[in-house]
């Protein structure tokens, strides 16, 4: 059995001879507390400490993207997964029909004490994608990342909307620009905190760019030539690019 521990977005690994894995055994290598809520996920266990895991020898606390580049890809997709689980679950600590406490009734839902109301964690779908103009691409910088990369379009589906409506409608508004033949190209899992990224290619139909100014602050079209600085390997956006990027390999 394996132990996802989490310290708010930290994660405990555990050193091999070989890199890191997910520590695995009969009893969890810390103590357990009285406050602890152990989940069950899939024949594992999963639960939060208060406070970050420190000189306990051939463990270590690492970030759950950063994790991407230490686990194999099955265990830090499983990382993910508990996270939106611990995420959801202090998220729903009381019914939002009567207030009354909710208490795990599955491994993956909950149910009122009080009226008996169920509820299951909830995803954030989003849409991205990636835009084509002949030879070059176009990149955008969000207001709201870290740091002076540029990623793809993207947004949340909104109620009543299907995925392509959603692609055309979040690039006409961020952009200005119209697009056709949209082509799915992959899903992934985003746990942070609980989404679905749902990846498109389309191809560029006219109009000029107008950024919409309080999601992005830059855009623009690049060849592959000269690029930016663009997304790390453990995202969607870079998934799309990178196919875009082998096409002529």
């Amino acid at each position: 059995m394996r132990y996802f521990i989490f310290c708010k977005d930290e994660l405990l690994l555990q050193q091999t001879p070989d890199g890191y894995t997910i520590p695995e055994g009969q009893q969890p290598p810390v103590e357990l507390k009285p406050w602890t809520h152990l989940m069950n996920v899939d024949g594992d266990k999963t639960f939060r400490v208060e406070q970050p895991i420190v000189d306990m020898a051939g463990y270590e606390m690492c970030g759950l993207r950063k994790s991407y580049y230490k686990l194999s890809q099955e265990e830090y997709l499983k990382a993910g997964k508990c996270q939106e689980l611990l995420y959801w679950d202090q998220n729903t600590k009381y019914c939002g029909v009567c207030g009354g406490l909710m208490r795990m009734h599955t491994d993956i839902s909950k149910r009122c004490e009080q009226c008996g109301k169920e509820v299951w964690p909830q995803l954030a779908t989003a849409i991205i994608v990636l835009i084509h103009r002949g030879d070059e691409i176009l990149l955008v910088h969000a207001r709201n990342f870290r740091t002076d990369f540029y990623g793809l379009v993207a947004g949340f589906v909104e109620t009543g909307e299907t995925l392509e409506e959603a692609v055309h409608r979040e690039v006409l508004e961020e952009t200005g620009i119209k697009i056709c033949n949209l082509k799915y190209f992959g899903s992934q899992p985003w746990p942070y905190p609980c989404g679905l990224m749902i990846g498109f290619n389309a191809d560029y139909v006219e109009g000029e760019i107008h950024l919409q100014r309080t999601e992005l602050s830059k855009g623009a079209w690049f060849t592959k030539d000269n690029l930016p600085t663009i997304p790390e390997k453990l995202s969607i956006a870079r998934m799309l690019i990178d196919a875009w990027l082998n096409e002529s390999k």
